[in-house]
């Protein structure tokens, strides 16, 4: 019964026209690239107030040596894996919360705020945004451990 309802839904069939589509018309095709939509969603992510980062403790450990190459600067896409079809994009986020945030809160303006960037910018229709959150900061954390390599030598 599954199969049938899916059979018979519309989708997006490369075969089948497409009416009302900005991506999709008879003039052409425009394609967006996966990495577009990653930093896109990347940087929409950040904008949310209680966001402290993207990605996990690995990503962020390599990226944070990254920063320290001349001339290299951190991926906007860091944490962001995204799934791009022709008409549609789904968008997976890894990120870190600020201690006391209401993460569920949080989730929901990061989704709001990620499918209202993806989708005026690219034109795609987001059709999921699936949070992980891998972490939460608490404040201090990072400073005390430079404080104290700053304490030692003077």
């Amino acid at each position: 019964m599954t199969n049938t309802a899916m059979t018979t839904k519309p989708n997006s069939n490369s075969a089948a026209p497409a009416e009302n589509s900005a991506l999709v018309t008879t003039q052409g095709v425009t394609t967006i690239a996966d990495t577009v939509v990653q930093k896109v969603a990347g940087l929409a992510t950040r904008e949310i107030t209680g966001v402290h980062a993207l990605g996990g403790g690995a990503v962020r450990a390599f990226n944070a040596l990254r920063e320290r190459i001349p001339g290299a600067t951190a991926s906007a896409g860091q944490g962001v894996s995204v799934e791009v079809g022709e008409r549609q994009a789904a968008v997976d986020l890894q990120i870190v919360v600020e201690y006391g945030v209401a993460i569920a809160d949080l989730a929901k303006s990061v989704r709001r705020n990620v499918i209202g960037a993806v989708e005026q910018m690219t034109g795609l229709e987001v059709v999921e945004v699936n949070i992980n959150v891998s972490d939460v900061h608490i404040p201090g954390d990072d400073d005390a451990d430079e404080t104290t390599e700053s304490g030692r030598v003077q």
